[in-house]
């Protein structure tokens, strides 16, 4: 599913630069990033997502070469086959439970907002919980709703690969595990690959396996689930 060959990352007037020389991450498979704040770890997803291009190397997603694609090419594939939970949960206060859920297929070309489309949303609110909040503005919701929204909103293309970013942060712990459940069966059920970095070290066993970042050495070692 994902193959990155000597990848290297520098943000403009940034001294650290993310080098993988390699990490490949077969499909269907469960990996927990970890490593301390700073390390790269989010850059690393938005790597993978095709939101930022590495500087040099080989990056590969589901067979997309995305270190050769432009922008727009790199935009169109994270929208139609990534799902993308951000650290920042960022949803839209102006709209209710319902169009957050449905936004990417209400403002990109590349999808399709129909009635399907809303059926599946209620279906996968009603699996979380949230059935009777869909006409919920954002600013009613507690924080484990908000993210079950995002959630929600990540899986409704229904995505071969699922990229969270601390998706259970700031989460109580019976929250965090029904989260991370969501995501794990919404995975299984399409033979899905999820990529997920955490702080929250009672969850590493959940995974198939875990990459740690070594940012002192500059590159990544990684570890079955469990070990080390």
């Amino acid at each position: 599913m994902i193959k990155l060959n000597r990848v290297k990352f520098r943000y403009p007037d940034a001294e650290f630069e993310l080098d993988i020389p390699a990490l490949h991450i077969a499909s269907g498979e469960k990996i927990a990033i970890i490593g301390p704040s700073g390390a790269g770890k989010t850059t690393l997803l938005k790597l993978i997502a095709g939101i930022l291009q590495p500087d040099c190397g080989q990056l590969f997603v589901d067979g997309a070469a995305l270190h050769q694609l432009d922008g727009s090419e790199r935009s169109n594939f994270r929208i139609t086959r990534i799902g993308f939970i951000f650290q920042e949960i960022e949803l839209l206060d102006y709209l209710h439970v319902m169009d957050n859920i449905v936004h990417a297929f209400r403002i990109n070309p590349v999808l399709k907002l129909d009635g399907q489309i809303r059926a599946r949303a209620r279906f996968a609110a009603e699996r979380v919980g949230l059935s009777g909040r869909l006409n919920a503005m954002p600013d009613t919701l507690s924080q484990g709703e908000r993210q079950r929204v995002a959630v929600c909103r990540a899986l409704l293309t229904e995505p071969d690969l699922i990229l969270a970013d601390e998706a259970t942060g700031n989460l109580d712990p019976v929250n965090k595990v029904k989260i991370l459940n969501l995501l794990f069966k919404a995975a299984d059920e399409r033979q899905a690959t999820v990529v997920a970095v955490t702080h929250d070290h009672e969850l590493l066993p959940q995974f198939d396996r875990v990459v740690d970042f070594m940012p002192m050495r500059r590159e990544l070692s990684n570890f079955p689930s469990g070990e080390g």
